[in-house]
C-alpha cells in the first residue's frame, strides 16, 4: 500500500460543526492523518483541539500565517490544508498555503470577489498546487448518476432548471440579533456581501453546473431582508438564463418554517426530467417522456458505473453528509497522490469541485447582488 497523506486544518477547534465533519470523512477513506492545525484564533481552544485530536503540540499553531511557513519549510510537510473558518479567512489563508506549494480544500464560498478567486488560480498555478472546494451534495452518489445521466442523454436537451433551499435556522435568532450579538453569517465583516445567496445560492449555482455543465448567461435577483435590524439577505429569488438557451428558477431561505435543509434541484430536458432532493439523497427520480417515473436507489446494480465508484454501503442502509464529504476527499486524494507520482494531473477528471467552480460560485452571488442593487435588473455574468 503506498505511503499515507498528510494534512493539516484551520479551524474546527472546539464545538466547530463542519471541522469535525471533515475530520471524520477523511477518517472513513483511511488514507490521511491530521498531523497539524490552527484550530482556532484562541490560544486555549488551539491547545485543547490539539490535546483531543492527538496532534503534536510541536504542530499546533496559533496563526494560519505561522502553520503555512512552518509546515511549508518542513519536509515531511502536510500533502494539503482543510480551510474551514468563517468567509472572511478563505481568502487569506488558502493564499499563505498556496505560496508555499501546499495544495488547498476549502469550504464554500470560495471568498469575497472574483478578483481574489483569480488572485489564488493565478498562485495555485504558479506553484503547481491542486485545489478543491468543498460543495458538500456533490459529493452524494445520486448526484453522481444525474450528472453521468445527463452525459449520456437520458433527459435530453435541458429547457429549464428549478432549484430551491430553504430553511429555517434564522428565524429564532431574528428575535435576539443585535448589532453586537449576531450569527457570523449575518455580519458582513465575516460573511461578505450576501448571507443565504453566498451560503446556500451557491450550492445551487455549483450542483447544477457540476451535473449539467451549463453556464449562466445572465441573472436578475431580488434579495429580502426579513426582520428587524437585518443586513444580509436571508431570502432570495433569482431568474436564470444560460448559455444555449435554458432558464432557471432559484429560491434560497434561512426564514421559511417548516423547512431544515431542503435543497431540491430539477432538470427538465426534451426527453425526460430528473430530480435530486438533498434530505432523500439516496434517490434519484428519473421521469422519462411518455412513460412512468423511476426511483432510482443508490447502491443498486442498474447504477451507471460512475456512481457505482462511489458507493460504500449496500443498498437500503442509508449514506448521507459524512459518505458526501468522504467521496469529494476520495477523489481530490487520488489527484494528490497522481501528482506526487509525477503524473500530469487535470482537476476537471478527478471528480472534485475545483477552483474553478469555486470561482463561479463568486461570481455568482456577487452578480445576484449586483442585480438586487439594480432594482433587480437583468445582469450579465463573465465568460
Amino acid at each position: 500500500m503506498s505511503a499515507r497523506l498528510k494534512y493539516g486544518m484551520v479551524g474546527g477547534g472546539p464545538g466547530a460543526f463542519i471541522g469535525a465533519v471533515h475530520r471524520a470523512a477523511i477518517r472513513l477513506n483511511n488514507e490521511a492523518d491530521l498531523v497539524c492545525g490552527n484550530f482556532s484564533y484562541l490560544e486555549s481552544e488551539c491547545n485543547e483541539a490539539c490535546a483531543e485530536l492527538g496532534v503534536d503540540p510541536a504542530r499546533s499553531y496559533y496563526t494560519f500565517e505561522e502553520m503555512a511557513k512552518a509546515e511549508g519549510a518542513r519536509e515531511d510537510k502536510i500533502d494539503w490544508v482543510v480551510i474551514v473558518t468563517p468567509n472572511f479567512f478563505h481568502y487569506p489563508a488558502a493564499k499563505a498555503f498556496l505560496e508555499q506549494g501546499i495544495n488547498v480544500v476549502c469550504e464554500k464560498p470560495l471568498c469575497f470577489s472574483v478578483e481574489q478567486g483569480l488572485d489564488l488560480k493565478r498562485i495555485a498555478k504558479a506553484n503547481g498546487c491542486l485545489f478543491a472546494v468543498t460543495y458538500t451534495y456533490t459529493g452524494h452518489v445520486m448526484t453522481r448518476e444525474a450528472r453521468q445521466l445527463v452525459r449520456d442523454g437520458v433527459i435530453g436537451n435541458i429547457r429549464m432548471v428549478m432549484g430551491e433551499y430553504p430553511q429555517d435556522w434564522l428565524l429564532d435568532a431574528l428575535e435576539t440579533i443585535t448589532e453586537d450579538n449576531k450569527p457570523w453569517r449575518a455580519d458582513p465583516k465575516l460573511s461578505g456581501r450576501g448571507a443565504s445567496v453566498a451560503d446556500l445560492g451557491t450550492h445551487i449555482e455549483n450542483w447544477v453546473h457540476y451535473v449539467t455543465g451549463l453556464k449562466i448567461e445572465k441573472l436578475a435577483c431580488n434579495l429580502d431582508v426579513f426582520g428587524e435590524g437585518g443586513v444580509l439577505d436571508n431570502n432570495v429569488e433569482a431568474l436564470i438564463k444560460f448559455k444555449g438557451g435554458a432558464t432557471g428558477m432559484y429560491w434560497t431561505s434561512q426564514v421559511a418554517i417548516g423547512f431544515d435543509n431542503a435543497l431540491k434541484v430539477r432538470i427538465f430536458g426534451d426527453k425526460g426530467t430528473l430530480e435530486f432532493v438533498q434530505e432523500e439523497n439516496n434517490y434519484l427520480k428519473v421521469s422519462p417522456r411518455g412513460k412512468p417515473p423511476q426511483i432510482y436507489s443508490r447502491g443498486s446494480g442498474y447504477l451507471t458505473d460512475e456512481a457505482k465508484k462511489y458507493v460504500r454501503v449496500p443498498t437500503g442502509h442509508p449514506e448521507g453528509l459524512t459518505e458526501a464529504y468522504a467521496n469529494i476527499y476520495l477523489d481530490f486524494a487520488a489527484a494528490v497522490r497522481d501528482k506526487k507520482a509525477g503524473l500530469m494531473v487535470n482537476e476537471e477528471d478527478y471528480g472534485y469541485p475545483t477552483l474553478e467552480q469555486g470561482i463561479g460560485g463568486v461570481e455568482f452571488y456577487n452578480k445576484c447582488v449586483d442585480s438586487h442593487e439594480a432594482g433587480a435588473a437583468w445582469v450579465t455574468l463573465d465568460d
